[in-house]
């Protein structure tokens, strides 16, 4: 598995936000206009495209960087991929400078979130129909 860093959002994760977001979870407003400020992260085996995020700092804390839209196509969830993505993501905002991830989990996958070292924060609020928690990790 090897881990690509895009400065615009590339097809190949568009295709996997589709696939999950969309199709599979009936978001209907999966692509936004923070898609053109952020960084993309796609992890591929081989050529194909597994899974997806995207980061980009906080406009109201310099330090912090927001992390979303992490999604891993169907048959390759269960094998560590999610939390590949998950650390190649903090590791670039240390690079970036930043101290703090935090990001917007759907309540489902909140265990995952935790076991990667994240806190949750707030109340929970809905994205859509779909119901979401504040998550943040100190890096």
């Amino acid at each position: 598995m090897h881990i690509k860093v895009y400065e615009s959002l590339p097809a190949d994760a568009a295709m996997i936000r589709s696939e999950v977001f969309i199709r599979e979870q009936g978001f209907l407003n999966e692509f936004d206009d923070i898609d053109k400020r952020a960084v993309h992260l796609v992890a591929f085996d081989g050529v194909r495209a597994a899974a997806t995020c995207r980061l980009y700092r906080d406009e109201h804390e310099r330090e912090t960087y927001v992390i979303g839209r992490i999604a891993v196509i169907k048959e390759y969830r269960g094998k560590g991929i999610g939390s590949l993505i998950l650390r190649e993501a903090e590791r670039k905002i240390r690079v970036l400078g930043g101290i703090r991830a935090v990001l917007l989990a759907q309540k489902s996958a909140e265990e995952f979130y935790i076991k990667q070292g994240y806190g949750a924060f707030g109340e929970i609020c809905y994205d859509e129909f779909c119901p979401h928690i504040r998550m943040e990790k100190s890096l």
